[in-house]
């Protein structure tokens, strides 16, 4: 991430933030000024060789340009995907940054009451948990199962996605009345446990950063 997380009175807000990501994950651009090179550069380094796959590249290119639309769109700031190989095939998952502000003259909930709140209206997997960046609401869900309980268009009704599952952590960002909001997400159902545990250890290794260095 470039740039201050946020903003508050008290306790001097971080810089910036670090994340450790495996090997053959990429960040994505999702601004609209830069989006487009950033798709393109990440397609020229995994077609890189591959001369006799075009109409795949080009599908693809339509598909990473309309995930990050939709994530600029939703309010993410940073988009990162995997292209990691797994021998000859790519495990594909991605990670949604998004900051979370509270409305003019509020504040968000505690880690506590947003866990009670989405544990009593979802029937996600949500605990309260401990990492070294803060105390955090981890969040576990599958969505693309059909729910006939669902609206239309909301996860899990019958004519959203394909399957997936999502882990979320949603952590405050010290000194300030924002939270970060981490989305981790791979249609992968068959290793969710594998895939969630990988997705806890980068959660697991989110460090604030003061003037250039990180803190726990």
């Amino acid at each position: 991430m470039t740039g201050p997380v946020g903003s508050g009175a008290g306790t001097a807000p971080p810089a910036d933030y670090e994340l450790l990501l495996p090997e053959g994950w990429f960040r994505v651009h999702i601004d609209p000024e830069s989006r487009e090179r950033s798709v393109d550069a990440l397609l020229d380094r995994r077609f890189a060789g591959l001369d006799n796959a075009p109409h795949i590249k080009r599908r693809l290119r339509d598909d990473l340009l309309a995930q990050a639309t939709a994530a600029f769109r939703d309010g993410g700031i940073e988009l990162y995907l995997s292209f990691q190989q797994a021998g000859p095939l790519t495990v594909p998952a991605s990670l949604l940054v998004t900051l979370l502000h509270p409305a003019p003259g509020r504040s968000l909930p505690s880690p506590q009451d947003i866990s009670d709140r989405l544990a009593a209206d979802t029937a996600a997997d949500v605990s309260v948990v401990e990492l070294a960046a803060g105390t955090a609401v981890r969040t576990r869900r599958s969505t693309g199962q059909p729910d006939a309980s669902a609206p239309a268009g909301t996860p899990g009704s019958p004519d959203d996605a394909l399957p997936s599952v999502t882990l979320d952590y949603q952590v405050p960002v010290p000194g300030t009345e924002a939270q970060l909001l981490l989305t981790f997400s791979t249609p992968l159902v068959q290793i969710a446990d594998a895939m969630v545990e990988l997705f806890d250890a980068v959660a697991g290794s989110l460090k604030w950063m003061d003037g250039g260095s990180a803190h726990e």
